[in-house]
Formats: structure tokens, sequence, C-alpha cells
């Protein structure tokens, strides 16, 4: 490494370390006057602990990004999305996420079962102590009325004050009640890591917040995981696979009881599972297949959608399984595996939607779209997509990147600028660099992974025309970028082509200011939810 270049990356460490601590005395302010309003103090101390774990993550990750040592991508990553999972569960509390309170139900319910007791009654209703209850009856407040839909629903600074005030300890009464929240009907797969932090924490005799942050940090560390392996794995690219992973949308989702978090991870294994065989001196064993099945057998029923990662195979020539009669059968096995695991769980499902002649959307107490008479009426079909493209790709893109977190809050949002900045680096990290001999995607693999990934949002377009929108509209409603995370970073590792190449490669440094404005953006979100009085 050359003189100059050490010192770029110094002063680059300094000038990142040292505007996140301006931005942070910044933000103190709205923090102070949060405090003073509400004469909760507590707003003022647990602000100078985040600032200063913030602070200490940027100047650690920042060392092993940018010093001279050169720390292994994947381990970096791994101490990265620990360190800014962490601050992101902190400032944005439970069920503050994307449907998280349905989540939190489900992965409790998978706690009764580990631990032996009875998950539900007769009627599908979940059994939770009663000291629980709270956590679905103490929402905030919004325009004056009462939520009471859960504790971090609508985030306001009385969320963080009933946290101060609760605290982690249980009060001892164990006695169960059936909660008024309804599990999600997946596969139970999707809440094992959040539900062992759940039987943890009851196990320990921790109060409510104790299991919610408990089955949070379980899911963090499942998603570390599982990125941390799929980073290892991958032939190539690494460095855009960590950035997907610490945008500030995913570490919101990893740090929460969301299954996303898991479908995220899992389908990014795939896919570096499937590169790796395609790109490696490596031939397929049947350990291989058997990975790959396991893998689509878990993330399928989640969300069908992503069954389209199975085309990831099709990356690897079928010399590597050893002719054509081994391809079709490991081909079989992930495929009967896949299918296997959607009759078992998504089977009425499916034929619901698909069988129906009539469909109602509930929360909009309107008559909705329905698959037969969309397949009957592709004009109709074929508007709802171009109007939705033409007023809802920006809304995409945002959500996608985590301009707005919480539950969609507009208000809880990342800088406009930040976002901009994210995308930018995205790209340019896509793009070839010095060292870059060889681009392995291109011609028809490029073109099939475009494909792929325009399958996957037509399919979920489709999937939520039918689940969620009414007739009435006249764009297909439900729809957010987040869904896309599982294929971003393969979509983006096709941008890398001849005509428009790099001098040098900056991947690092991007990485770093890619933490930076992670850090920035928790601060700024501390201080908007201590003044949202």
């Amino acid at each position: 490494m050359k003189l100059g270049e050490i010192e770029g990356k110094k002063i680059l460490w300094a000038l990142g370390t040292g505007a996140v601590l301006l931005l942070a005395l910044w933000h103190y302010q709205g923090v102070k006057a949060g405090a003073l309003e509400s004469q909760d103090g507590f707003l003022t101390w647990w602000y100078g602990i985040l600032a200063v774990l913030g602070l200490a993550a940027v100047f650690a990750l920042g060392w092993l990004l940018l010093g001279k040592a050169k720390f292994k991508i994947e381990t970096i990553f791994a101490a990265a999305c620990l360190l800014l999972g962490l601050i992101y569960c902190f400032v944005l509390p439970p069920l503050s996420a994307p449907d998280e309170i349905r989540h939190y139900i489900s992965a409790y319910k998978i706690s009764s079962t580990m631990l032996g007791q009875p998950s539900t009654d007769e009627n599908g209703r979940v059994y939770i102590r009663s000291q629980d209850l709270f956590i679905e009856n103490s929402g905030g407040s919004q325009d004056g009325a009462e939520t009471g839909q859960g504790l971090g629903l609508f985030l306001e600074e009385k969320t963080y004050r009933e946290i101060e005030k609760r605290g982690l300890k249980g009060t001892g009464d164990n006695q169960t009640v059936l909660s008024g929240q309804t599990a999600v009907a997946t596969t139970p797969l999707a809440y094992v890591a959040p539900g062992a932090g759940i039987a943890l924490g009851r196990l320990l005799n921790l109060g409510g917040l104790g299991l919610l942050y408990l089955g949070r940090l379980f899911n963090l560390l499942m998603f570390t995981a599982v990125m941390w392996l799929a980073v290892k794995r991958m032939p190539f690219g690494k460095e855009i696979l960590c950035a997907v992973g610490l945008l500030p949308m995913t570490l919101h989702l990893a740090a929460s009881f969301s299954y996303d978090a898991m479908i995220i991870c899992i389908s990014i294994y795939f896919a570096a599972i499937c590169l790796d065989l395609a790109y490696s001196g490596k031939n397929v064993r049947i350990r291989d297949v058997v990975l790959l099945a396991a893998v689509m057998g878990i993330v399928g029923p989640c969300k069908m959608v992503y069954a389209v990662c199975m085309g990831f195979c099709l990356l690897i020539p079928v010399r590597k399984f050893g002719g054509l009669k081994q391809w079709a059968a490991a081909a079989a096995a992930v495929l009967f595996v896949y299918g296997a695991a959607m009759v078992l769980i998504n089977l009425q499902t499916i034929q619901v939607y698909t069988g129906g002649t009539e469909n109602y959307i509930g929360w909009a107490e309107e008559p909705g779209f329905t698959f037969s008479g969309l397949l009957h009426s592709p004009g109709k079909l074929i508007e709802m997509f171009y109007n939705t493209l033409v007023w809802q790709l920006q809304y995409y893109h945002l959500t996608m990147f985590g301009a707005y977190l919480g539950n969609i809050d507009q208000v809880l949002d990342v800088p406009y600028f930040i976002i901009l900045f994210l995308t930018f680096a995205l790209v340019v990290m896509a793009l070839k660099k010095p060292g870059d001999e060889t681009i392995y995607i291109k011609g028809w693999k490029r073109a099939w992974i475009w494909f792929l990934f325009l399958a996957c949002a037509g399919a979920t377009m489709f999937s939520m025309l039918v689940a969620w929108t009414p007739a009435s509209s006249r764009v297909i409603l439900g729809v957010q970028g987040r869904y896309f995370l599982p294929l971003l970073p393969i979509f983006l590792l096709t941008f890398k082509n001849e005509w428009l190449v790099l001098k040098k490669n900056y991947d690092r440094q991007l990485l770093f200011l890619i933490i930076c404005s992670d850090v920035y953006a928790a601060v700024r979100l501390f201080s908007i939810v201590s003044m949202r009085i």
C-alpha cells in the first residue's frame, strides 16, 4: 500500500469520526429540548450512551476497514452488523418495525413449544403470560387518539419513557392469558431464533421487555451468522453483500422480530452458494444439493415470491454435477423439497387466492381483485402495473434503503441526501476495479439475473394486488422496497462492465462511510423521537 493511500485513509477515518461527533453534538439540542418539555431527564443520558457507542463503533470499524492490518471482510461485516444492529435495536425499540407485533406473537408461540407448554387454544389464539399483556395494549397516541395496538407501533417519547419505567425485570406473574394478536401463518422455522430468545427470557423470569430485547438479539445473531457465511462463501463481490447488509432498512429488520431478517440472509446465502459452485473450481457434491434444498425449504413458505431464487441454480454448469442425469436429479431434489414445504405450509393460502371467484379486502372494507379475474383481464393487469411503476417507483427506492423507518413512518426518516449517497456507494462498489481481471456475470447470465429480479418484483406486486389492493385503487398497494432486498446484491453484481472502470478500489472507504451514515441516522432518529411528545 502506497504512503499517500495510507495517509488518505487516515484522513477519511478522522473526518468520518469527526463528522459523526459534530452531528451527535448538534442533535443533542433536540434531545435536550425534548427532555425539558417532557421532564424526562433520562433521555439525555440515554443519548449520551448512544453517542458514545456510535462513535466507538465508527472509530473501531474504521480502524478495521482502513488500518494497515487487512482483516477479512466477513469478519469486519460481522462486527459491524452486530454493533450497528444493537444501536438500531436501542433507537428503534421493540414492535416499531413493520408488522413486528405479529412477528413477536408468532415467536412467542414458538417459545411455548420450545418450553413444552401449550402455545395456542383450540381457536389458534396464542397463550402469553399476563405480565406481558402491556406489550400489545400500551400503544402510543396519534392525532390525540390512543392507538393501543402495541408498545412501539407509533414511536414517540412516551415509548422511551415506558421502557425506562418498566425495565427488564419480571413481576413474577406467570399466569397465562390469551393474546389479542394473531400469529403469522407461515413456517415455524421463521421464528426459531427470536423464539429461542423469548424462551430464554421466560426461563430467566425476565419481564416483557426482557423477552422483547432477547428475542430481537437472537434474531440479530441469526442474521449476522448467516450473512457471515454468505460473505465468506461468495467468490467475488463480497463488499456488495456487506453494503446491502448494512443499509438502514436491513439493520432495522435484522434487529427486530421480523421474518424478513431470515428471508434476506437465507436468500442471499442461497445465491452465494450458487455463485460459488458456478465460478469456483468446486464440483457440486451431494451435501451442496442437500444444503440448497434445505435453504429453499426454509425460505420458500415464508414468501412464495422468492421461489425465483431457485433460478440461481441454473448459473451452475451441468458438467459440475457430473452430467445431465445428475443435474436433473439435483434439480428434482431442490424442487421437491420446496414443493413439499409449500404444500405443507401454504396449500390452503394458495387455494384461497387461486380458486376464489370473490375477494374481500378487510382493511379497506371493499371488494378486491381475484386471480382468475386478472387473468381474464390482462389489460387491467397491465394498467395497474404501469400506474404503480409510474407513481410508486420512487417510494420503492426509498423504502428499500430505509428512508422511512419504524412502521414506514415518514417522520422517522433518513435524510434524502443519505439515501442518494447509499445508492451512489452501491453502484460504485459494483463497478470494475483494478485487479478485477474477469467479469464473471455477463451475456446470458446477466440477462438471466435481471429476469429473476424482475420476476420477483412482478410476483411481489401481483401477490399484493390480489391480497391487499381494493378494486377501487388505481395502483397496487402494500408493496415496499424492503421486499427487493433479498435479490438486490446479486442484481448489483451485474453492473460490472468493460466500459466503465474505476482507477482505484474504494470499496472499504465506501463501507466506512456507510457505517458513518448508519450511526448518523441513529442519533438523528433518537433526537426526533425525543421531541415527539
